[in-house]
């Protein structure tokens, strides 16, 4: 329904004029309804019936049962859907927009963010498998695209999935897009408790006084508690002459609401901009001074159009409950169609009734067979039992170890030959089998039934030859994607207008908390910031895997990249891991390789570790002082006494263990300057223990 804020420009209606609107809205809706919706009902319940299980009709059962024979299901619809909308679930919508005019790469990149956030908060990706769901089962699905007020002041967008036998499309539509559409109907049956609840007690009151007075429109329009025409909800049996007075047929149960938005001429004023000549526009209400200032202030022309509105008609039965300008450019309802041809969509499962239906009858008739062939019956001569009648043979005769005594002189008792199964009847029952995987696409490799001599080769190619049968519908799907993006980025630069802050995951750790992001904010120099309103937008479609599978393909790729030697930080690949606690052992893996500042008690740890090895420096470096003493004192002593030149010279040593001592001295000055600045060190930390390593190595060496 309107949204209410919406339902109070309604004008006030004569009683004529009301009439007129509601007759209109009723033609309509007997138009679209007789013209295919009907039929299409009938057979969406029926597929909807296979899918589920329920696969023979009543009478057939009753007859079946009368005669002792089964009625076998074997449900081979059921797997091979269900493999279509498994192979859905693992493409997930990506949409991302990309700016085309009066556009930045910024507000691009907000308008993704939202989009990712409208997608989350509407669990969008439910709503998507239930519309596919829908669409390969009863031939339609639909998206239902508008704002809700309930939650938010300015509106958010809501997205829901329709029932596909509440909506009725334009029997006169040719093309997919609904921007092509003359109407689009979406009816229900409410109580008059409900319409009171959303429409007013008097409106229901009316509505009320109508039922009672049986003039109504008929059975379709209103329902009886004693009436008996068909399944609720769907109006396949109805009577236009009923007089439905309420003492023949009962109190009211409910009444059908039948919502239509529908296009229509209307001359509208929009904003011009001299420069580029794009045009918006004029929001409707405002007044004519309201409308120069903007345009003066913003240097634009104003020109008057005809085009064509959205009207938004609801009416239930002979009362008028909302009847004004759709407050959206399109149609609310966005359809999904596995399959279109010229104005005639149609699913997976329609085509698959018939060798469903092949299949159950030949193996209900092979299991009938063996069941006679067990017990055929007995050919007894009258009178010639001993000790047991006919009928207590008819009763036992199947029985194990059975002995049976006969008078002397008569015709021993003769088993009756069975009759034997028809040759070729189990190859026919295969041919039904096959049919169901030869026309949806789905063989056993897509099952995942091959055999096991099958090559892993060749399997391969059969599942990639039945993902090329079933990328119908799911290229369909992505068409139904881009409109739905399309409806959406319509809404956002028409109601997100105001400045609001959204909640966004943070793409560089999403397990952290939300961060705020402010749209259409305005700076005290009067500039907006992250204007969603301004400027045009290419939609871009793309599929991302399912979350579980996107991050194990990110885990293997990055360990094959790493290994191919490309310089992948450690912590990237735990994050893309399955461990338990792989946020907190990536973190500590940034903290030791100086990424992230460690927490207080890792400091102190920290702090305390660099303290003890500045202790440990400063007694190796008196050790060396000593040593130095000591060496020089050996080297003058030595000096006086050499004699052969060929000796080597003391002072070599000498200065050796001076550079030592240089090097000591360095790397103490380096921890007292580390452990005085604890955010620095983390920093340093590896360039410290690099120096140790140094140092060690040259004492070593010398």
């Amino acid at each position: 329904m309107p949204d209410p804020r919406y339902k109070k420009k309604s004008k006030n209606l004569s009683g004529e004029e009301e009439n007129r609107i509601c007759t209109n809205q009723w033609d309509r809706y007997k138009r679209a309804r007789d013209n295919g919706h009907l039929e299409y009902i009938s057979m969406a319940q029926k597929c909807d019936a296979f899918y589920r299980g329920d696969q023979w009709d009543q009478m057939d059962i009753a007859a079946l049962d009368e005669e002792g024979r089964p009625a076998l299901t074997i449900n081979t619809i059921l797997p091979t859907v269900n493999t279509v909308i498994g192979e859905q679930s693992t493409r997930r919508m990506d949409i991302n927009f990309k700016p085309r005019r009066n556009a930045d790469e910024e507000t691009a990149v907000v308008l993704n963010k939202l989009f990712k956030q409208i997608g989350d908060n509407n669990k969008l990706d439910w709503v998507e498998s239930q519309v596919f769901t829908d669409g390969l089962i009863q031939d339609r699905g639909y998206f239902d695209v508008r704002m809700d007020f309930s939650d938010h002041m300015e509106g958010e967008i809501k997205i829901t999935s329709e029932d596909p036998l509440d909506i009725l499309i334009d029997p006169d539509a040719k093309e997919w897009d609904p921007k092509t559409w003359t109407e689009v109907f979406k009816t229900r049956w409410m109580t008059t408790d409900e319409i009171e609840e959303l429409y007013g007690q008097k409106k229901a009151d009316r509505l009320r006084t109508i039922a009672e007075n049986g003039s109504s429109f008929g059975l379709d329009s209103i329902e009886y508690e004693e009436s008996r025409y068909g399944e609720a909800n769907t109006g396949l049996e109805y009577r236009e002459d009923a007089t439905s007075e309420a003492d023949e047929v009962g109190s009211v149960r409910a009444i059908r609401v039948v919502e239509r938005q529908h296009r229509k001429l209307m001359n509208c004023e929009f904003y011009v901009d001299p420069e580029s000549g794009d045009m918006r526009e004029v929001p409707m209400g405002w007044s004519k001074q309201k409308k120069s200032k903007f345009a003066n202030e913003f240097g634009l022309g104003l020109i008057e159009k005809l085009v064509r509105k959205v009207k938004w008609t609801v009416t239930a039965d002979k009362v008028v409950l909302h009847d004004g300008w759709s407050p959206y450019s399109d149609f609310t309802i966005v359809p999904y169609f596995p399959y279109w041809r010229r104005g005639k969509p149609f699913g997976m499962v329609r085509n698959l009734l018939s060798p469903q239906e092949q299949l159950n009858k030949i193996s209900s008739q092979e299991l009938h067979i063996v069941n006679t062939t067990a017990n055929s019956g007995w050919m007894v001569e009258s009178g010639s039992l001993v000790g047991m009648t006919a009928d207590d043979l008819e009763e036992h005769g199947a029985q194990t170890g059975l002995v049976l005594e006969y008078n002397r002189g008569s015709q021993p008792p003769a088993k009756i030959p069975h009759n034997t199964i028809p040759t070729g009847l189990d190859r026919i029952a295969q041919k039904a089998a096959f049919n169901v995987k030869e026309i949806s696409g789905i063989g056993d490799s897509m099952l995942g039934t091959d055999s096991a001599e099958v090559s892993g080769v060749a399997i391969r190619a059969k599942q990639e030859r039945g993902a090329l049968m079933i990328q119908v519908p799911l290229d369909n799907l992505t068409k139904t994607r881009q409109y739905l993006a399309e409806n959406m980025l319509g809404l956002i630069q028409s109601f997100y207008t105001e400045e609001r802050v959204i909640q966004v995951t943070n793409e560089e750790d999403p397990m952290k908390p939300r961060e705020p992001l402010v749209v259409n904010e305005m700076t005290p120099e009067g500039i907006v910031v992250n204007d969603l309103t301004v400027g045009e937008y290419d939609v871009i479609v793309g599929t991302a895997p399912a979350r579980d599978n996107f991050d194990d393909i990110q885990f293997a790729q990055a360990l094959e990249l790493k290994q191919l030697g490309v310089p992948i930080p450690d912590d990237v690949i735990i994050e893309y891991s399955n461990l338990q606690r792989k946020n907190e052992l990536a973190r500590r893996i940034r903290v030791q390789t100086g990424q992230e500042p460690p927490t207080e008690e890792e400091a102190k740890i920290m702090q305390f570790q660099a303290e003890a090895q500045i202790k440990q420096i400063e007694l190796q470096l008196a050790q060396l002082e000593a040593e130095v003493g000591k060496t020089q004192s050996e080297a003058q002593l030595n000096a006086a006494k050499a004699q052969d030149l060929m000796e080597i010279d003391p002072q070599i040593q000498v200065a050796k263990l001076q550079a030592q001592l240089q090097i000591k001295r360095e790397e103490l000055e380096l921890r007292r300057a580390l452990s005085s600045d604890t955010n620095q060190m983390r920093i340093g930390q590896s360039d410290t223990q690099a120096a140790v390593k140094m140092a060690t190595t040259v004492i070593s060496n010398k």
